[in-house]
């Protein structure tokens, strides 16, 4: 009954872990490709590849293998390293193609002091 709910609870911890990964490479997915050279940082496809394979070895590969610890370690070097780096660069927030105009300040657009 111990063993069942052991792996009952790190069936849950495997899939935390796994959906973990896949934010993170969502969030990847989303940040522009120059934000990754701005902040001096691998490049976008680089953490694409690593976060999308971190996922799926959380998912697919029991937790006690040594697999998906290289992958949650990596996703973890991706949140508190390569994440805030991105936003500082692009201002917090990700910026939609086509959004907002070249004059346009943090408040809204620049009217040319008027």
């Amino acid at each position: 009954m111990l063993v069942q709910n052991f792996y009952s609870v790190l069936g849950w911890v495997q899939l935390a872990l796994a959906a973990f990964a896949v934010f993170a490479f969502v969030d990847a997915a989303v940040r522009r490709p120059d934000a990754y050279r701005a902040a001096d940082k691998k490049t976008k496809p680089f953490w694409m590849i690593i976060l999308g394979v971190a996922a799926v070895v959380a998912y697919f590969i029991p937790l006690l293998s040594f697999l998906p610890i290289i992958g949650v370690i990596a996703t973890i070097v991706y949140m508190v390293d390569v994440r805030p780096a991105l936003r500082e660069i692009t201002g917090g927030a990700v910026r939609r193609r086509g959004t907002g105009s070249s004059s346009d300040g943090p408040y809204g657009p620049y009217n040319g002091g008027r």
